[in-house]
């Protein structure tokens, strides 16, 4: 049985922009003049409204620049609530499932690495599946990894072959010992954006027309 989400995507970013909310964005001629933020009780409302919402799938951005613990407890008895992080900021709020993606530009904290749920790793060259994975290894070391490990290409590389072989390899030979799943960014495949009423007409990736939208 499937399983239905509310998702809440927060406001800002420290590496690419103060307001990002997805790589679109990352191009200043993209950055909205009005940004429409929500309350925290405006935010339960929404959550109430919906006919089923079996977890709120809090996101960014990087939502652990924010305090979230006055969210967290407004949604208590309501609904579970899910946090998909870089890890590279303290976390603020009670959570039910942590999904760690770490970035370069700033590496999780180990602290939060070790309360993560699942790992999501993007991957923009094949190198990278290896050197998200050391770090990680490290920080559980000497157990290993436990929590699974997901792979998904990095949206402009979706049909690079290289970086899709290197995650089909490191799927099937279970290298490392760490249990590699292989993901894709479904979201976008299935344009579920536009569901949205609030949501705003898709801009290029990165502002590059050539790398897709």
């Amino acid at each position: 049985m499937g399983r239905s989400a509310y998702f809440l995507r927060t406001f800002g970013c420290p590496v690419h922009c103060p307001w990002c909310d997805s790589a679109g964005t990352w191009h200043p001629e993209h950055i909205p003049r009005h940004i429409q933020r929500m309350t925290v009780e405006e935010i339960v409302i929404e959550v109430c409204e919906e006919p089923v919402v079996d977890f709120v799938v809090i996101t960014g951005g990087e939502p652990a620049v924010h305090n979230l613990q006055p969210l967290c407890d407004a949604l208590v008895g309501l609904t579970q609530n899910h946090l998909e992080t870089s890890g590279a900021f303290k976390l603020h709020g009670r959570f039910h499932h942590i999904t760690l993606s770490p970035k370069r530009w700033k590496m999780p904290l180990v602290e939060v690495v070790q309360q993560a749920d699942e790992f999501k790793l993007i991957i923009e060259k094949p190198e990278d599946i290896w050197f998200y994975t050391k770090f990680l290894k490290e920080c559980f070391a000497p157990s290993g990894i436990t929590p699974p490990v997901w792979l998904h290409p990095e949206w402009s590389q979706r049909e690079n072959v290289e970086v899709l072989k290197a995650i089909s390899t490191a799927v099937v030979q279970k290298l490392w010992d760490v249990p590699f799943r292989a993901g894709w960014q479904l979201h976008k495949m299935y344009q579920v954006d536009k569901f949205d009423k609030r949501s705003r007409p898709p801009v290029p990736l990165g502002g590059d027309t050539t790398k897709g939208y």
